[in-house]
């Protein structure tokens, strides 16, 4: 069983991101991917913007920062919140891509290896490899190198994972 949506990916290397900002430009392209995805006919703001509107630093963008901004952009017609692994499952089989943290600083997992160490990635599918989930992601690219989806292992990097849903209330 699997599934996957097609997103458009960003890399947070792009030179339409301020320089200054580009190593810690993860969680607002994030955020640009998601609205780009839920709202393709509007006028999104620039990661430049995100990235102030937002609240990122140089070390990152805690998630409850993340949750709280992007609710007060979205308004009272949207709801984001951090869910659990089966929810952001969920939100993939309604077409709706999730926003993926990965955190070992905060969480205290220093001396153990994952995908990534400190990374906002945007989830775009899940698989089962060898009856294993796998979850799909936009990795935001790199120094001269675009976004690519990649299938990371859920299992060895479940203890630093904070998955986030956008999802519209119903009326």
């Amino acid at each position: 069983m699997s599934n996957y949506i097609e997103v458009k990916g960003k890399s947070q290397y792009d030179n339409d991101i301020e320089p200054s900002y580009r190593p810690s430009a993860c969680g607002p392209v994030t955020a640009y991917v998601l609205l780009r995805h839920f709202f393709p006919s509007d006028p999104i703001p620039s990661i430049n913007e995100l990235y102030r509107t937002l609240g990122s630093t140089k070390i990152g963008l805690p998630t409850w920062r993340f949750v709280r901004r992007l609710n007060r952009m979205l308004g009272s017609q949207w709801h984001v919140k951090v869910c659990h692994v089966q929810q952001a499952i969920e939100q993939i089989d309604e077409d709706r891509p999730v926003a993926v943290k990965f955190d070992k600083w905060f969480k205290f997992k220093w001396c153990s290896r994952f995908s990534f160490d400190y990374h906002w990635v945007v989830m775009v599918g899940y698989e089962y490899v060898d009856n294993q989930l796998h979850v799909l992601v936009h990795d935001h690219g790199g120094r001269n190198r675009a976004s690519r989806v990649r299938s990371i292992p859920y299992e060895m990097n479940k203890n630093i994972l904070t998955f986030v849903k956008i999802e519209p209330l119903k009326r």
